[in-house]
């Protein structure tokens, strides 16, 4: 009987169902074979495979019923996500005289609570447990942690861990690795450090350490945790290593990073993808593309997340060639049809300047995802497309989906573009009832507007009557609309403002600099150019760049590292003096053009 029992319980374990139901009809055509250990090996098969209904039968017809019969229900329930079942089970089972639950009951029932996210029944099972002396079982206290955590419940987590008077290896991961995932890297940090007094640690509580320095742009722990790895033996696990790849790229370290790829004995899709994120994510647009380039030459397998990480690399320089290669690279593997990758070819080729070839990828997606439309609307806006912007809008929430701050910014500043006040109002107001709050961006949109049309004292009084702090950008908005209308006075005291909340904002000075000079007030615009040297405040550096054929040029304000910066300054030195010629005859042309009109009409 045993050996009928052992070979069902590893047909469980294989999934294999259907030499397990063979098995089940040889056992019932032989009476004599169907003991309680077989009768059980089978109700575990079929609820390891996934055959919840074949267990329950079973386990209906048996006239004596243990803990592993009650246990074995329980786990095809939680296999089928029939958490109501399990609880109902449960309820039989403590009822029971005398009553079956043991440690593996508590584990399995709190799983479901965990998979639930059930906060009420995990604290009644708490109380239960308390009640009944499981507290003590080493199990049932990291299967408790376990639940909490994934009722995001880090408290009484930490209370039930505090409590334990044995805890074992499971015990510091399921700490380590909860307060991570629940983003409190430095208490994750400290209790690694602390475990290490009891335990060993293992890969996965590894993963969660480096984890939780990579989140903290901890390098130094991080430097730390790596040494670890390697003494102890896990340096080599490939979760390992794929979070000291994060770790390192997210501290900004992409030599200790493909230091590691490089070690790496199995690269896998993982790691290449986790490579270029951090070549994209520390500004490095070129060296993410050759990265691409090498791994797409060797015949690496190319997917849907590598794709998409590096159309993310795209940045205001990146080759529009290039761009078109990697869109093809997707439609050759047929990723280009989903969601996500059109999401990043549209934003690739909108950084690109290339609008049209966005939309014909946003027109032909089957199924647009808020980030798509957000793309496109705010692309349009940019652009000056507004009456676009609002066409999109309308088909946005007609096809069914909610817009988003994203997508009201973008509207307002459409708005601000045609002066369109009352729209503009009515957007900011409808942002309530789809349960988003204006941030600072969709006020300084109102700002703007009322600045481009001249209502300066208005767009003073908006400001000064929001509660919304700080207002940075606010007085730096009614600011540039003092620029662009020569208002000296509004002007100044928005600058004032502005100092007084970011006293090293550049804007502030060169703006009001700005307006002085358009007004000829030469000394003016001087004071407040030496009080910018004295504060120490520096404006930001000028980049402009030109793609010619497949190669990207930068020009930086005063900096001459372009291979032809000679020949460059000469060329624009001569064509300087050609556009000064003419406006010099173009400002003749007009000075004539004055006399003649006053003389005819003194005449």
């Amino acid at each position: 009987m045993r050996n009928l029992a052992t070979v069902i319980s590893q047909c469980g374990r294989d999934a294999n169902y259907r030499l397990g139901a063979t098995l089940h009809a040889v056992a019932i055509k032989c009476a004599n074979r169907c003991t309680l250990d077989v009768l059980n090996a089978i109700i575990c098969m079929y609820s390891k495979c996934g055959l919840l209904g074949s267990a329950v039968k079973l386990f209906e017809t048996m006239p004596i019923r243990d803990s592993f019969s009650w246990n074995s229900l329980l786990l095809g329930c939680l296999v089928k996500r029939e958490y109501g079942f399990a609880f109902g089970y449960f309820k039989e089972m403590y009822s029971l005289k005398p009553c079956p639950c043991d440690s593996t009951t508590l584990t399995t029932i709190l799983s479901c609570c965990a998979e639930m996210e059930r906060l009420f029944s995990c604290a009644m099972l708490h109380a239960w447990i308390l009640k009944n002396g499981f507290q003590s079982e080493v199990p049932v206290g990291n299967a408790m942690i376990s639940s909490y955590f994934q009722c995001r419940c880090l408290v009484s987590s930490r209370k039930v861990f505090d409590a334990m008077s044995e805890r074992n290896l499971i015990t510091w991961t399921a700490m380590v690795s909860g307060m991570v995932q629940s983003q409190s890297f430095k208490e994750g940090l400290v209790l690694f450090k602390d475990m290490r007094s009891y335990v060993k640690a293992n890969y996965m509580t590894y993963s969660s350490a480096l984890t939780a320095c990579s989140r903290l742009m901890a390098l130094e722990e991080g430097r730390q945790i790596h040494g670890l790895t390697v003494k102890s033996g896990f340096g080599h696990y490939l979760h390992v290593e794929s979070a000291l790849m994060d770790m390192y790229s997210k501290c900004g370290s992409m030599e200790d990073a493909l230091q590691v790829f490089k070690l790496c004995k199995e690269i896998d899709n993982v790691s290449a993808t986790i490579i270029l994120a951090g070549f994209a994510q520390n500004d490095f647009e070129e060296k993410a593309f050759k990265f691409f380039a090498e791994l797409v030459n060797s015949g690496f397998e190319i997917d849907a997340n590598m794709i998409s990480t590096v159309l993310g690399a795209f940045g205001s320089t990146a080759p529009f060639a290039l761009g078109r290669q990697i869109h093809a690279i997707a439609a050759k593997r047929r990723f280009a049809s989903s969601t996500y990758i059109c999401n990043g070819l549209i934003n690739m080729y909108l950084k690109c300047g290339e609008l049209n070839d966005a939309f014909k990828i946003f027109h032909r997606m089957s199924s647009k995802s808020q980030v798509s439309w957000n793309s496109m609307i705010l692309a349009f806006a940019r652009h000056g497309h507004e009456s676009q912007v609002f066409h999109l809008y309308k088909s946005m929430i007609n096809e069914g989906t909610e817009p988003t701050d994203v997508t009201f910014l973008s509207l307002l500043q459409a708005c601000s573009h045609t002066g369109s006040y009352r729209m503009a109002m009515e957007f900011l107001e409808s942002m309530w009832s789809y349960r988003i709050t204006p941030r600072i961006e969709h006020y300084a949109c109102i700002v703007d507007m009322l600045g481009r049309a001249g209502f300066l004292n208005d767009a003073k009084a908006f400001i000064e009557n929001l509660s919304y702090e700080p207002k940075v950008i606010l007085w730096q908005a009614l600011l540039g609309a003092c620029n662009i209308h020569g208002n000296i006075e509004i002007g100044k005291y928005a600058a004032e403002q502005l100092v007084s909340v970011a006293p090293d904002s550049a804007a502030a000075y060169v703006l009001l600099g700005n307006i002085y000079s358009g007004e000829g007030r030469w000394v003016e615009k001087g004071k407040v150019r030496n009080k910018m040297k004295r504060m120490g405040v520096k404006k930001d550096t000028g980049v402009s760049w030109i793609e010619i054929g497949r190669e990207t040029h930068s020009f930086v304000v005063d900096s001459l590292i372009h291979p032809e910066a000679e020949m460059i300054i000469e060329v624009i030195t001569q064509l300087s003096a050609i556009a000064n010629d003419r406006i010099i005859m173009m400002d003749a042309d007009l000075v004539n053009y004055d006399l003649k009109y006053e003389m005819s009409l003194l005449f």
